[in-house]
Parts: C-alpha cells; sequence; structure tokens
C-alpha cells in the first residue's frame, strides 16, 4: 500500500502482485497523459485513494507503457477505471464519469 495515500502505480510486472493478489478489492485507472478525459478523472481517483485507504486498493496503470496488461482486460478505450474483487474482474466504467458514479461502483464491490 502507498503510505501517503496516493493511488499506486502498478504495471505489467506488478499488476497481479499489487491488483489480483490483493487482499482488498481494488480499482485500477486504466490513464495515459496525452488523455483529456482521463486528466479530468485524475483527481477524482486521488481522493478515492485517501477515502478508501485500508479499505480498497486505489492503483494507476499507464496505458502507453502496459501493452500486457492492456490487452489481458480488453481495455480498448481510456480512461476505463477496472474493479477488481478476489483477483476477479467484477465491473467496469469506461470513460470520465463523475465521482459520484464511481464512488458508487466502488460502494457495491465493496459490500460484495
Amino acid at each position: 500500500m502507498s503510505e501517503n495515500n496516493e493511488p499506486i502505480a502498478v504495471n505489467d510486472a506488478d499488476f497481479k502482485a499489487t491488483v489480483l493478489d490483493a487482499q482488498l478489492p481494488a480499482v485500477v485507472d486504466f490513464w495515459a497523459a496525452w488523455c483529456g478525459p482521463c486528466r479530468m478523472v485524475a483527481p477524482t481517483v486521488e481522493e478515492l485513494a485517501r477515502e478508501y485507504f485500508g479499505k480498497a486498493v486505489v492503483a494507476k496503470l499507464d496505458a502507453d507503457v502496459n501493452p500486457q496488461t492492456m490487452m489481458q482486460y480488453g481495455v480498448l478505450g481510456i480512461p476505463t477505471l477496472i474493479f477488481f474483487k478476489g483477483g476477479k474482474e467484477v465491473d467496469r466504467l469506461v470513460g470520465a464519469y463523475p465521482k459520484a458514479a464511481i464512488v458508487k461502483k466502488l460502494e457495491s464491490v465493496l459490500a460484495r
């Protein structure tokens, strides 16, 4: 876990250990630096990392440098937020959603 309650940067090499093997549910933001909508979602992802610290893993994966994980999960558009529980994808949001919609999905994953 990140000590300063910020999203954890994950990559193809550590995705399994950080996200799939996590004891907590996880949400991963698939993003890229050049993506405008990704920049719109970034502050929300940072807030979630602080607000759900200890309850969920909040991670970010740079789409430009991690093609293996992008292909593995069929991510075609960014931003894409994928929600995981027990090492399995349980939900996803594609596009720049408002914080309330992201929180609703995350809360539903936590309640499962």
